[in-house]
């Protein structure tokens, strides 16, 4: 096992990995004490039947440069395999504002082969490469040297068993057409917006009991106070007060440190110091905002008319399409977005792109009474009317 920890050896694997039809890539690390991921690890392995073209990157190594992986991540001719990509992506995005070019998560690619919804690693290990994978080094500190052996293997073994099910996934992929799907799944995972997340619109992740635009005017500020705040020194922003403190700012309204000192969810750090004084400060914009400048919340969907049985009949309709197809149903569309079709709403993700030749062209002439739904023996069926 070979662990990689300077500048030129980091190089010397990618100018090799670059003449390679891809290498696969998994990352270690920790969030619990801070806003951004610490990267702890990196595991590489380019194609191969055993541990030799694969390799650990020590990324808390002295001295170290990533600028040579950065450069095969901007190769295009060599596609980067990850499995459930998201959290991977936004490390290296923050620290150097780079995405893997191209790119394949074998999470969306097994999904979209049938594997179910966000099916996991040791699941496709299983059925793919019929082995298992070691557990024992699952919730282990990968910021602590030396690593041990066991952690080593545990870490190498989610690159090498990904070659396999890259291979076979790539090779169902193109036998039933579906390169596309997951093409415009992964277009999401690509983007800046994904793992940016702008103070002023931090409110819209806390979930409040009323849409109140003047209540909703606190939560926006305090709620930017807070981001902005664990943004700047690198903490969880819950570190700084967690949500049920956030609402009972935004109803106390305190307007000075004696006022403050009555909130009950309020961690004691957060009582003085450069967080009370951010709290009064966000209060104090919350109180001057004109009411043409607050919040105003999404109500589109209040007052939908939904036609249940409708809705019911598209329940239908998508279970025996996603049976067809192999396809997870929550991939194609969630009941809300099914009740909002059945309300007449169009701009659906399921009446887009590939979920519209699978289910949205079947399911609009559903609703314009253009089909029906029939039973023949365990299977649900379409036709014309």
């Amino acid at each position: 096992m070979k662990t990689i920890t300077t500048t030129v050896d980091l190089a010397l694997f990618c100018n090799a990995a670059a003449a390679e039809a891809y290498v696969t890539v998994d990352t270690e690390f920790l969030r619990e004490r801070t806003y951004y991921s610490k990267l702890c690890l990196i595991q590489l392995a380019m194609p191969g039947k055993d541990d030799s073209n694969a390799v650990l990157v020590d990324p808390l190594a002295g001295g170290i440069s990533l600028e040579p992986l950065y450069e095969l991540f901007r190769n295009t001719g060599v596609v980067k395999v990850f499995h459930a990509a998201r959290q991977d992506l936004e490390i290296f995005y923050v620290d150097a504002q780079v995405f893997p070019e191209p790119l394949f998560d074998t999470q969306v690619a097994a999904m979209v082969c049938g594997f179910g919804e966000q099916v996991g690693y040791e699941t496709l290990v299983r059925k793919i490469c019929h082995s298992g994978v070691d557990k024992t080094s699952r919730f282990t500190d990968w910021s602590r040297r030396p690593l041990s052996d066991a952690q080593k293997k545990y870490a190498l073994a989610d690159v090498t068993h990904l070659r396999q099910i890259y291979e076979y996934l790539a090779e169902k992929l193109e036998e039933n057409g579906r390169e596309r799907w997951v093409a415009e799944e992964l277009s999401t995972l690509t983007t800046p917006d994904t793992y940016i997340t702008a103070p002023q619109d931090a409110w819209k992740r806390v979930k409040t009991r009323t849409n109140s635009p003047k209540f909703l005017g606190f939560v926006r500020e305090l709620a930017a106070f807070r981001e902005d705040y664990a943004q700047q020194r690198n903490v969880p922003r819950n570190r700084v007060f967690k949500d049920d403190a956030l609402i009972e700012l935004a109803s106390l309204k305190p307007s000075d440190h004696e006022e403050l000192g009555r909130a009950r969810l309020l961690l004691r750090e957060a009582r003085r110091g450069d967080i009370a004084e951010g709290i009064l400060k966000a209060i104090d914009r919350a109180r001057g905002c004109k009411p043409e400048d607050l919040p105003k919340p999404d109500r589109s969907r209040d007052k939908l008319q939904v036609n249940p049985a409708l809705a019911d009949l598209l329940r239908v309709l998508l279970k025996a399409k996603t049976e067809q197809e192999g396809v997870a149903a929550k991939l194609i569309a969630p009941a809300a977005d099914l009740d909002g079709i059945a309300a007449g709403l169009r701009d659906i993700p399921a009446l887009r792109g590939w979920r519209r030749e699978v289910f949205g062209n079947d399911a609009l002439r559903l609703c314009e009474g253009k089909i029906a739904l029939t039973a023949r023996g365990s299977d649900v069926e379409v036709v014309e009317v």
